[in-house]
Parts: C-alpha cells; sequence; structure tokens
C-alpha cells in the first residue's frame, strides 16, 4: 500500500494541522488578557482589521458590480458563434472536444438527480452527444441500482453517453465521501473511452459535479470555447460561481442570509486580482491534468482545493483557475423542522471548514517540490491560512474586540486611544454597510423569476431578515468553521456526512 504524505510525516504534520486552531483562539483570547498587559497594541490590531475588514467589504461590492455585468454579458453570447467568428489554426475543433460530467451521490433522490440531468439537455449551442454523463453510484447504497436503472431509461438517447459507474464499499485506504467515489468513477469511464476505445484524452475535460447541481444552459458551450482556445488548455482547471438559489425561499432566514452572502463572495473571489483562487464545489478541467497527477486523492474530505494543490504542484505551479461567468445553481442545506435545517448547515460548513488539512499538505509539499517557485508557494499557502482564520475569528474581534479594552481595562478608556476605539469601530462597520446594501441588491438581481419576492411585503420581508444578520454569521457560518479547526488541533476526527436534499 503506497504511504500518503501523512504516513510518511506523521509528526510534521500533526504539528501542522494543528495551526489554524492555535492561531484562531490565539486571536480571539488576544483582546481578553491584552487589554489589560498591552491594551494599546489590542487596540491598533483591532485598528488594523476593522480597515482589513473595510477593504474587503467594499473590494467584494465592487467585484460583485462587476461580475454581475460579466455574468449579464455572458449569458447572451452565443459561444459558439463567437468561437466560429475568432478561431485560429491552433484551436482545437469545436466538434471533437467531448465533457466527461461525473455526478457522484450516495442518498440523493431520483427526482433530485432528475433535475441535474434536466440541465444537462438544456444546454444550448453545443451537440448533447459531446456530453458523457457519469452517474458515480455508491455500491453500499440500497437503492443504488434501482436509481441508476430507472435514470438509465428515462434519459437514454439523450446524451453522448449515459452509464452508471458503482463504486465499491471499504476499499483500503479509502475515506468514504466525494473524492473516493469520482475518483474511481473517472478511473472507469477513462478505462473505458480511452484505454479501450482509444479516444484522444487531450479532448475531453472533466467537470466534478454536485449532485443538486443546475448548469447554465450555456455552461458547456462556454467551456468548450474557452477550451478549444487556451493553449495551456491542460494546466487549468474552469470555475462558474456557485448559488444556493435552488431551494433559496425554503430555508430559514439565518441559512438564507450566509448563503446570499456567500453567492456574491463568489463572484468576487473568482475575479481576484492576484488570480490566487481555488476551485470549488462544482468545476471543470482537462482529462489529460486529471490523468497526469493521478486523479482525486480518496483519503481526504474537501476535495474540491485539494485537487488543485495535487495539480499545482505536480505540474510545477504552472496550474490556475479561470472563470466562466455562468453561475450554477446549487441547493441550500435545509430540513424537515427549521431546527433541523439549521443543524444541517452547521455540519456541511463545519464539514468545509475540515479543508484547512490542506494546510500541512501545502505546507510539506512546498518544501518537496523545488522546483516550484517559492513566491508562488507562500501566495497559495497564505491564502488557505487567511481563508480558514478570517472565517473562525472575524465575529469576534469585529463584534467583541473594539468595546473589551475599554471594558476590561476602565484606566485604557481614560486614554484618547481607548475612548475612540469604540467610536471608530461603529464608525467604520455602519459605513461598511454600504457594502451589504450592495450585496443585498446585486442577490436581488440575480435570483432567478421564480425565487423573487415582488411588492412591498416581498421587499420589506426580504430587507427585515438582515436584521438577524450577526446571529446568523455566528451560529451559521464561525461557530461550525471555529469548531471544525478547534477538533483539527486536538486530533478529533470528523467523518464525512452528505448533506441531505430534499425534492419537495
Amino acid at each position: 500500500m503506497i504511504k500518503t504524505l501523512q504516513d510518511q510525516h506523521p509528526r510534521l504534520w500533526r504539528l501542522l494541522e494543528m495551526i489554524p486552531g492555535l492561531l484562531a483562539w490565539s486571536l480571539i483570547i488576544f483582546p481578553l488578557w491584552g487589554s489589560f498587559v498591552i491594551p494599546t497594541a489590542v487596540a491598533y490590531f483591532i485598528i488594523a482589521f476593522l480597515l482589513y475588514w473595510f477593504y474587503q467589504s467594499f473590494k467584494t461590492a465592487f467585484l460583485g458590480i462587476r461580475g454581475y455585468f460579466l455574468i449579464k454579458k455572458a449569458t447572451k453570447t452565443n459561444w459558439q458563434k463567437k468561437y466560429q467568428k475568432e478561431k485560429k489554426t491552433n484551436w482545437l475543433e469545436w466538434e471533437k472536444i467531448k465533457h466527461v460530467i461525473i455526478i457522484p451521490n450516495y442518498n440523493e433522490s431520483k427526482k433530485i438527480l432528475e433535475k441535474t440531468l434536466a440541465s444537462l439537455i438544456r444546454q444550448k449551442d453545443i451537440d448533447k452527444k459531446q456530453l458523457i454523463v457519469v452517474l458515480a453510484m455508491e455500491e453500499r447504497a440500497q437503492d443504488a441500482h434501482q436509481k441508476a436503472a430507472y435514470l438509465l431509461k428515462k434519459f437514454r438517447g439523450k446524451f453522448g453517453l449515459l452509464t452508471a459507474i458503482f463504486h465499491p464499499p471499504d476499499i483500503e485506504g479509502e475515506i468514504k465521501g466525494k473524492a473516493s467515489n469520482e475518483a474511481w468513477a473517472a478511473k472507469k469511464i477513462k478505462e473505458r473511452l480511452i484505454d479501450k476505445e482509444g479516444q484522444d484524452i487531450k479532448l475531453f475535460t472533466v467537470t466534478s459535479c454536485d449532485a443538486d447541481a443546475r448548469f447554465h444552459p450555456r455552461y458547456f458551450s462556454a467551456l468548450t470555447y474557452f477550451f478549444a482556445k487556451n493553449p495551456n488548455r491542460w494546466l487549468r482547471f474552469w470555475q462558474a460561481p456557485i448559488f444556493w438559489y435552488n431551494n433559496l425561499n425554503r430555508v430559514p432566514p439565518p441559512i438564507k442570509i450566509v448563503g446570499i452572502i456567500g453567492n456574491i463572495n463568489h463572484i468576487a473571489n473568482v475575479q481576484e486580482p492576484d488570480k490566487i483562487f481555488f476551485n470549488y464545489s462544482t468545476y471543470s478541467l482537462s482529462f489529460k491534468l486529471l490523468d497526469d497527477i493521478g486523479y482525486w486523492d480518496t483519503d481526504i474530505i474537501p476535495e474540491d482545493w485539494h485537487l488543485f494543490l495535487q495539480a499545482f504542484f505536480a505540474k510545477r505551479g504552472k496550474v490556475t483557475v479561470l472563470p466562466i461567468f455562468l453561475p450554477t445553481s446549487i441547493d441550500a442545506p435545509e430540513g424537515k423542522t427549521f431546527w433541523e435545517a439549521l443543524r444541517n448547515r452547521y455540519l456541511q460548513c463545519q464539514r468545509h471548514a475540515w479543508g484547512a488539512t490542506d494546510i500541512p499538505y501545502a505546507i510539506i509539499q512546498s518544501f518537496k517540490h523545488k522546483d516550484v517557485p517559492w513566491g508562488k508557494k507562500i501566495f497559495r499557502i497564505y491564502k488557505i491560512i487567511k481563508t480558514h482564520l478570517v472565517w473562525s475569528t472575524n465575529w469576534f474581534i469585529l463584534t467583541l474586540g473594539a468595546s473589551l479594552p475599554a471594558f476590561l481595562n476602565p484606566k485604557f478608556f481614560q486614554t484618547a486611544m481607548g475612548y475612540n476605539l469604540p467610536r471608530f469601530s461603529r464608525t467604520v462597520l455602519t459605513i461598511c454597510l454600504l457594502a451589504l446594501f450592495v450585496i443585498i441588491t446585486l442577490d436581488m438581481r440575480l435570483r432567478p423569476k421564480e425565487m423573487k419576492k415582488y411588492g412591498f411585503k416581498g421587499v420589506v420581508g426580504e430587507l427585515i431578515q438582515w436584521v438577524l444578520m450577526p446571529v446568523s454569521t455566528l451560529f451559521m457560518a464561525v461557530l461550525p468553521g471555529l469548531d471544525a479547526h478547534t477538533r483539527l488541533m486536538l486530533g478529533k476526527r470528523i467523518e464525512y456526512k452528505v448533506t441531505k436534499k430534499y425534492d419537495r
């Protein structure tokens, strides 16, 4: 059995995976003890974080507005005609490009999967024969074969190929989850199409597709265009903004709020000026790249950022992610009851935050791969650590940080800085409400028609829910993130739990 990186360096790995938890708790408790010992240092720290938050808020608002117009432009573009108009001799032939779409699923209902397959049938400006759809079933699911047979029969003849591949249970060294399932499916479809039939792997893309994903009707024609024209196509990922729009009006306000913020954040993230962003949830890449790096590692839980890091180090830092401004819509976590929905969202967020396990992986790989420029490696590691650190600490610093030095140390409150710190904090956070207003407005403009609420009552109801934002972000984003990072710090592992989907 091949040893994993964690097996090769167990002590170093254990030390490095404690980083997010140690840093998070250090920042959270710093204002508590620092207010007594070094209150001025605490004040400067709070001011620095407030200025950072101010910058991030308005950067997100600006990139959100810019992304909105890019989305509107992309949705009106006929990508096939654009290809025909711009085609150059070094471009791939449109008709020869094929897209493998892997849909890993476990307990999702037939109705959920039907909607995903229907979104593929609605693809425009591309021959559906260019789509190869793989239902990546878990053998351990009781209804796996029955469900697959039903879907294969219903959607027979709609694509170039529709097939079901069954992932065996209890393979040694694997963690049950999305990564191991889709790795098995990708290898099996490669055996069929490339090894046996002799098709050219360089003409294929692979899309990792969440079971509830609904693709924009022009996503695959746009992917064909970008794959055909890019000379570095075999070193690229493509990422569409991910929106929680499938069921947004059914979920409780706390989940809805974090979903809306996440939607606009995702538009901003795929436009990062430094282009140091990662693929997420549902994404595409060259099949050749996936094959070159050995497919998804099967001993991890969050697979998206990890797959990028695999490719990044294997290809000497030459891999990047490019945006496609055609949103993919997925389900927000929900439940049969209000509390079950909140619990499902908490567990989903906790699982996503477990992606902090990429920190030891990235650091150890950085020392092993001397062929990757240190500048690129440092920026990637910085991005991962910063994302997880801000995730689990921002609420405490913004909500409590500015008031603690004056409250805990009355003498410091009598100084000019101690007196003005809470006022400065309130001013900055009040101005940041303008950025929040931009986010709310963009969300209302971007929602599908069936998700929009019209009339005075509908608009007022949408606005009133934002009073819950401080509580919602704490319990639906910050605490589950801190929970995951703390568990990782203490060596308490979590199991992969699929977020239950409802087909109401």
